[in-house]
């Protein structure tokens, strides 16, 4: 077993990173967070609409807002996803384990 706080040697990812895909991790990071706190916000404005039922004018306005905008950053971090998973080189054959090779 580990330290608490410490990598295993095996958590490492094999792959090298790309110049381009150093450059879409950040855009990644954003559009998850969005879709997320997007999904947050939805769900609770819908919660509230169920449980309280406000009667303010712009409440019928206002509370799809948050499910508008879950709906434009699901295909937004999925395209950002996909050509950040697209840009990181293939692991090489050096820098695969040996063990790899044989059977189970």
């Amino acid at each position: 077993m580990n330290a608490p706080g410490r990598r295993m040697p095996c958590s490492r990812s094999t792959r090298r990173h790309s110049p381009a895909s150093r450059r879409l991790t950040p855009a990644v990071r954003w559009a998850g967070r969005l879709l997320c706190w997007s999904l947050a916000a939805g769900v609770t404005t819908a919660a509230l609409d169920l449980v309280a039922s406000p009667q303010a004018a712009w409440w019928p306005t206002v509370w799809p807002l948050p499910w508008y905008l879950t709906g434009l950053s699901i295909p937004a971090w999925a395209i950002l996803r996909a050509r950040e998973k697209a840009a990181q080189d293939p692991p090489g054959g050096d820098t695969l384990p040996g063990h790899w090779d044989r059977a189970a």
